[in-house]
């Protein structure tokens, strides 16, 4: 489903994902009030949410369809102009972020990623995101980390500083299933949706923080596998 208050928005976006044999579009909506009505009346398995939207904000529509039993992926459709709410975005579940200046392939390959049960973490976004607003305030570790093996802490470290589950093997020396259960667990006992949630818990927890990682203030590479 798609919800962005401009019809040539929605009429491209459109166009891109019908061409694809494997992806169809359920219903569109030009406001909030409508997203949410169209969301429940077509059960998407995906909606690309704008933002900036008359009635009621993307944000309030996605905090409310995130709240549902058998919620839909959300990706936030964005102009990359408003931290903020990119962040308040992130808190709320989001699957990940598109600009939508993206090309057509990046469209479709992000949308079969979240699809898959990944997390789109566009490195653009989502580092300077996170790097402008969880730095703001002294990081307050809840108590559930402390159910986190020191293995488990490290592969949350290395998680939230964007490596892939390759990458993580690759610096642990195990393999990739073991980091899948590994990952799976944190997320499990950090009560935790996706990778994506993953991320913003570990810098307002203090696990890392804004410009601790090599080469980077936060997140890197556009996507992060959850299984």
């Amino acid at each position: 489903m798609i919800a962005d208050d401009q019809a040539m928005v929605r009429a491209g976006l459109r166009m891109v994902l019908e061409s694809e044999e494997d992806m169809r579009v359920v219903g569109e909506a030009a406001d909030g009030v409508d997203a949410v009505a169209v969301a429940r009346r077509t059960e998407p398995d995906i909606v690309l949410m704008d933002l900036q939207m008359p009635r009621m904000d993307g944000l309030a529509a996605t905090t409310e369809l995130l709240s549902r039993p058998n919620p839909p992926k959300v990706v936030v459709l964005t102009t990359f102009d408003t931290d903020e709410n990119l962040y308040a975005a992130l808190r709320a579940g989001v699957s990940g972020f598109l600009l939508k200046v993206s090309p057509p392939e990046q469209l479709v390959e992000g949308v079969r990623v979240v699809a898959a049960g990944e997390a789109l973490l566009d490195p653009a976004i989502t580092t300077r995101v996170i790097a402008s607003f969880a730095g703001r305030h002294d990081p307050v570790p809840p108590p559930r980390l402390a159910e986190l093996t020191p293995r488990e802490l490290e592969v949350l470290r290395l998680l939230a500083r964007g490596r892939s589950n390759a990458e993580i093997a690759g610096e642990l020396f195990v393999g990739e299933a073991t980091v899948k259960t590994h990952v799976a667990r944190v997320l499990m006992k950090l009560h935790l949706r996706d990778r994506a949630q993953a991320v913003v818990f570990a810098y307002e927890a203090g696990v890392v923080r804004p410009g601790s990682a090599t080469g980077s203030t936060g997140v890197a590479g556009s996507r992060s596998a959850t299984g």
